[in-house]
Formats: structure tokens, C-alpha cells, sequence
């Protein structure tokens, strides 16, 4: 008999909203533009998972085979579940079963959901999945507030079938397919929404193979993925013929020290970066989670020399930003303080405006008068310090 504590997981680790389209921010965002060989990068940390399964779907595809032999390459032993349910992994406490499920990885056919691809402004035209769930420990996590149940990452093994299903969507977006000032990106297909690339990219192969698909893609099309990893030595050299953009998500030093465990250093980050940039890619910066510190101008200041001395002397640089000021809601701080209960996030909704998404979801932003200090302030600086960069967006 099946506990009734098993976890499913062929089903979504983050809830959609059925019938209605992917929003990052679920804002209006305003956007601007900004005028105007490195050393190996330290080895990121690689996750070893601590269980790995597979579902009997998961082995019929080509793929899943492939993550099964890496896996085992590696030193790991794989569970071959006899149904899609895994047992074992809740345990007597939130906190318990938090710990448990991050030491999982599942390797799982993707959801039906998942192959109707969903709009992601204003990040992207559409989110494509090629696996849920993240083994690092970022206190702000903004995956806590979707998840519907323990946060076990899920790799998809029906990675052909994924690619091979993106072909109806060239053409068909709205955030750059259809935007003059973004049309040289082409129709773009953002792969990281729920997951983090290089966190997996050892065990999985997935993002290698869809950098390749998109390559030998002869049509104005764009694959993108952010990662707070630094480990990109499968990639330099991998044919790309220009048409993946691999951002990096950065902090200033008190957040990114403080709040985001697991992760590669964000010196390490930026010297992945470099090396990325001079093997002709195009690159980015996500600033995320912006937060506005009692030093915070110090603070990101020091960032933005950090970009500036990584991104010096190279040819041709291609250098986007994307700005993302700190933001919760009740059901993520909730879920958060269940992970970190001793985090030291600031996350006070009486010094936060109450704002509504286009769903209606509540949500706590900093108020008007400081989203406007910050914007204007990381425009400035930007331009000033880093004029080749150009800013996609700000919310």
C-alpha cells in the first residue's frame, strides 16, 4: 500500500495559474536603454544529491538514460521507483522534510502543463522547463511561493521532445518577438525559470544539448537561462552561433555572503561570465534581489566595479541587465521562515507597500518613493560605469 505521505513526482513542483500567463513580476515594468583571456573561474560547487530516482517513464527516453549514466559516472546510485510516487521524504518537521527533499533529485518526464509553454514578461516571450526544483539555499528564494509540496528537483528525460516541440512558438511572443527595441533577440525561450542551469548541468546535460539545439536552429530565436553558478567549462567552445544568453545572477557582497548558500562565489560568477563573453556568447546580469540596505549605494557600488573590471577589454561584448528589487508574499515569507527560521531577511510588511499582482496575489514591495531612489540611482551608475550594458527592465 502507497504511504499517504508520498510525493508525486510527475506532477509540478511550482503551481501555474491554470488558462493564464507566466508573469515574473506580475507588474507594469519600465525599461530603458543604456547608452553607449580571462583565467578559469575557481570550480563552482557541484551539487551531489544525496538520493536519486528515476520513474519507469523516465527510462523509456533516450535522455533519461543519458542523466541515469552520468549519474552513475559520478558515483551515485539511482532507485529505479516502480510508480511515479516517492516515499521518504516528509518528515516529522517542515524543516525536515525541506532538508530531505533538497538532498533529492528526481528524474521524472515532464508534466503536460510544462509542454504548453506560458508567456514570462517581462522577462522573456515563453518559459520552456527542462527541470523544476534547485539545489541551492537562497534565504529569498522566490520559488517558495509556488511550490505545492517538498521542493524535490525534478530533471525532465523528455528533453528531446521538449526542443523538438519549440519550433510552433518562433514568431508567436510578445516581450521580444514583437518589440522594436528587443527584436534582435529574436523570439526568446527563458529555461531557467524554476531552476538553476549550472546547479544541474553536471548531472543532467540538459542545457549543453538545448545550447546545440538552438545553434544548428537557422531562424531568429534565442535561448536564455540565468544561474548563480560559475561552472561553464562544458560551454566554452560549444558551438552557440550567438543564440544563447547566459546571465548571471549577482548581489552586492552583504546579500550575496548572508543569504545565498549552496551558490558559487559572485567573484567566481563574473570571471564565468568573462570567459563566456570572449567565447562570443551573449551575456547578462540579473540583479536580484535588489534590497535596499542602510549602505546599499556602498554596497551595489562595489558590484558594479566588480561588472566593470569583468567585462573589461572584451571585444564585441553583448551585456545586458535585468533589476529586480526584493519583494514577498505571505505564503513565500511563510514558507521561508519555515526553511530559515533564524534568517535575518528583512521581511516587514509594515515598511513594505501592499501591492496586488494581475491575479490579485498580495505581495509586499518597497514603497514608491524607494523603488524610485534605487531606479534612479543603478540607472546612473550603470551608465556611467558600465555603458556597454543595456537595461531590459526594471520592477
Amino acid at each position: 500500500m502507497t504511504s499517504p505521505d508520498a510525493v508525486d513526482v510527475d506532477q509540478p513542483l511550482a503551481v501555474d495559474v491554470p488558462a493564464a500567463p507566466h508573469d515574473a513580476s506580475g507588474e507594469r515594468v519600465s525599461t530603458r536603454d543604456l547608452a553607449g583571456l580571462a583565467p578559469p573561474a575557481r570550480p563552482a560547487r557541484r551539487w551531489t544529491p544525496g538520493r536519486v530516482v528515476a520513474t519507469p517513464a523516465a527510462l523509456e527516453h533516450p535522455h533519461g538514460q543519458r542523466i541515469v549514466e552520468r549519474v552513475r559516472a559520478l558515483g551515485i546510485e539511482v532507485e529505479h521507483l516502480k510508480s511515479n510516487r516517492l516515499t521518504g521524504v516528509r518528515g516529522p518537521t517542515d524543516r525536515e522534510t525541506y532538508a530531505r527533499a533538497k538532498a533529492t533529485m528526481a528524474i521524472v518526464v515532464s508534466p503536460p502543463s510544462r509542454r504548453t509553454l506560458q508567456p514570462i514578461a517581462p522577462s522573456a516571450d515563453w518559459r520552456v522547463d527542462l527541470a523544476e526544483g534547485c539545489p541551492a539555499h537562497c534565504q529569498y528564494c522566490y520559488l517558495a511561493g509556488s511550490l505545492s509540496g517538498p521542493p524535490v528537483t525534478r530533471v525532465y528525460a523528455d528533453l528531446d521532445d521538449i526542443l523538438a516541440g519549440l519550433a510552433p512558438y518562433a514568431g508567436r511572443g510578445t516581450v521580444t518577438s514583437r518589440n522594436a527595441r528587443r527584436a534582435d533577440e529574436g523570439t526568446t525561450f527563458e529555461a531557467s525559470c524554476y531552476t538553476d542551469p549550472l546547479a544541474l548541468e553536471h548531472l543532467t546535460g540538459s542545457w549543453r544539448r538545448a545550447v546545440q539545439h538552438f545553434a544548428d536552429w537557422d531562424a531568429p530565436v534565442q535561448l536564455r537561462w540565468t544561474t548563480k553558478y560559475a561552472d561553464v567549462d562544458t560551454f566554452v567552445g560549444l558551438p552557440h552561433a550567438g543564440r544563447t544568453r547566459v546571465r548571471f545572477s549577482v548581489n552586492c557582497a552583504p546579500v550575496g555572503v548572508r543569504f545565498e548558500g549552496g551558490t558559487a562565489r559572485v567573484p567566481d560568477r563574473l570571471a564565468a561570465l568573462r570567459r563566456l563573453a570572449l567565447d562570443g556568447y551573449p551575456v547578462g546580469l540579473t540583479i536580484a534581489p535588489i534590497i535596499a540596505l542602510p549602505d546599499w549605494r556602498e554596497a551595489y557600488g562595489g558590484l558594479i566595479d566588480q561588472v566593470r573590471a569583468a567585462v573589461d577589454g572584451v571585444p564585441e561584448l553583448d551585456l545586458t541587465a535585468e533589476l529586480i528589487t526584493h519583494r514577498f508574499t505571505p505564503g513565500s515569507k511563510e514558507v521561508l521562515l519555515g526553511w530559515y527560521p533564524r534568517t535575518r531577511l528583512e521581511m516587514d510588511e509594515e515598511s513594505r507597500s501592499r501591492k496586488h499582482g494581475k491575479f490579485g496575489a498580495v505581495k509586499y514591495v518597497y514603497p514608491r518613493d524607494t523603488m524610485a531612489e534605487l531606479r534612479d540611482w543603478f540607472t546612473a551608475e550603470l551608465t556611467a560605469r558600465v555603458p556597454a550594458c543595456r537595461i531590459l527592465y526594471w520592477t
